[in-house]
């Protein structure tokens, strides 16, 4: 991410540092990526402890996900201020400090401004740690050390809730900031001690305020927006209507800003690039898909089967499984095939899986529930290495910085968005399956009547057996809006083929030139 392209980049680690500094810069970015989805589950403890509802709770992910989004495009901007490894060390330690904070938090305002604080100095650490991990590697190796990287991208949301979850049951809610104290702090001593002195060369570049300040007032306006949105119940609502305006509105002069600015905060004009924008918007809209359903099962199975937040937690772990056998084989071959044939294929498992689901009732066990989680392992990698080979092609080196810190805001506002879709669609299909079942209880209905007579026969009174009607009602609407949403998805993601097909990436050097600067 130098901003001197004539400069000669330092070669590749050899050896036992090359392994060491992979291992610290994954941790990295593990540590970072979990954190974004650990305090999901343990949102009742945080609120319960600090004494507010657990409708203000959520601003505990809302603040980290607002300032996340905004830090992220700036990335490029600041790596040719300040350099790649001071940012870097910086954003971690950073990051530690604010950990540490947020454990501490003694009120919910506090929490989440820490929270908004953590968010914004973990922003350029995910594409930094992938700039120095490529890198450390031989080009020809490029494919490989992003196999890594990416395998850590995608295990860890996953892994976010089970530790979230085991934490906050065994030990207590701040113990999931903590965490991140030993593990930054070593990362950040071996990454100093192995890349100190492969600096990049930095200079000053004139700083967008304006452009800056439209892309705070946007971002910030569609995250709150996304965030609260099913809480107040959308444009029935006078704050999110004024959000969206305000989004739009924001977007809008951001666009016409950038596209005029001599030096924007945001290269918007590789748009004009077919490989960029197909990959860009492929990987969006499948992570969002992707990162929507991850949310949806795991709250299904809490709310509506009984299980706990570990239990949860443990039926989704599974997924990293043949993503981290398969990943270092995706990595090595993506140079040698054609990453729209991979994209292609781990779309039709993603909506194998996804189909596989749809087809779940009440009465499925763990195993059922776990399988279609091992297979979606096989997606996972052969899903984000293709993408960003396909996204990255056919870029000058200077140019790949901005590219990467618009693709990586894509992809989590992707997320964002899959998030907020998913969850209020699956309300919004369980109140109308609801309403539907409800109608077949009825005297004239027999299964209805008999359930009646065995709930009053075992001791139930009226209201009690109307109680336990309505909640095995609730229960099967919830499920039938489960398997539309997965049905729903399964299709998108069949529909998104083609859009990777529309890309014309560059085969063999070129290709490994695209992966050596993805991120």
């Amino acid at each position: 991410m130098s901003s001197a392209p004539a400069t000669i980049p330092p070669p590749p680690l050899e050896g036992s540092a090359r392994i060491w500094g992979t291992v610290a810069l994954s941790a990295a970015t593990f540590m970072n990526v979990l954190d974004s989805s650990i305090a999901n589950v343990s949102l009742p403890a945080i609120a319960g402890d600090l004494g507010v509802s657990a409708t203000q709770g959520t601003w505990v992910i809302t603040s980290f996900a607002v300032a996340n989004a905004i830090a992220v495009p700036l990335t490029g901007f600041l790596t040719q201020r300040f350099g790649q490894v001071r940012l870097f060390m910086a954003s971690i330690i950073l990051f530690v400090i604010t950990s540490w904070m947020c454990g501490l938090a003694p009120n919910m305002t506090t929490l989440i401004a820490f929270r908004a604080l953590q968010g914004f100095v973990a922003g350029p650490m995910i594409p930094l740690s992938q700039t120095l991990l490529l890198s450390s590697y031989p080009r020809a190796k490029a494919g490989l050390a992003m196999a890594l990287w990416s395998m850590t991208t995608l295990v860890a949301p996953v892994m976010g809730p089970l530790l979230g979850g085991w934490i906050t049951d065994n030990i207590s809610w701040p113990w999931i900031f903590y965490i991140n104290i030993p593990v930054g702090i070593l990362a950040a001593l071996i990454t100093w001690g192995i890349y100190r002195d492969r600096e990049s060369v930095t200079r000053k570049v004139p700083i967008d305020a304006i452009g800056l300040a439209l892309l705070v007032l946007w971002v910030g306006s569609l995250q709150l927006m996304l965030d609260k949105g099913k809480e107040l119940d959308w444009f029935h609502s006078a704050e999110i209507i004024a959000l969206s305006v305000t989004s739009v509105v924001g977007f809008a002069f951001f666009l016409v800003w950038e596209l005029t600015d001599k030096h924007p905060v945001v290269d918007l004009s590789l748009f004009k690039r077919r490989n960029f924008w197909t990959g860009a918007v492929a990987t969006a809209v499948a992570y969002g898909l992707f990162f929507g359903n991850i949310v949806l099962l795991p709250l299904w199975l809490q709310q509506h089967m009984g299980y706990t937040a570990t239990q949860a937690g443990m039926a989704m772990a599974p997924v990293g499984l043949l993503a981290i056998v398969l990943s270092p084989m995706v990595g090595m071959t993506v140079g040698k095939v054609d990453p729209r044939r991979y994209a292609t294929f781990s779309f039709l498992v993603f909506a194998l899986v996804l189909w596989m689901r749809a087809g779940f009732n009440t009465q499925a066990d763990f195993t059922t529930i776990m399988i279609p989680t091992v297979v979606q392992g096989i997606a996972m990698a052969f899903f984000f290495i293709p993408l960003v080979t396909i996204t990255l092609s056919g870029l000058s080196p200077d140019r790949i910085p901005a590219a990467s810190g618009l693709s990586n805001f894509l992809r989590i506002t992707g997320g964002a968005i899959g998030t907020s879709v998913t969850t209020t669609l699956w309300e919004n299909r369980a109140t109308l399956h609801h309403a539907q079942l409800v109608e077949s209880v009825n005297l004239g209905n027999g299964a209805a009547t008999s359930a009646i007579s065995g709930l009053g026969a075992s001791g139930f009174s009226a209201d009690q057996v109307l109680a336990q009607l309505n909640r095995m009602v609730d229960q099967q609407a919830f499920m039938l809006a489960t398997s539309d949403i997965f049905y729903a998805s399964a299709v998108l993601f069949i529909m998104l083929i083609p859009l990777v097909w529309l890309a014309r990436p560059q085969r063999g050097a070129a290709g490994a030139d695209a992966a050596a600067g993805a991120h």
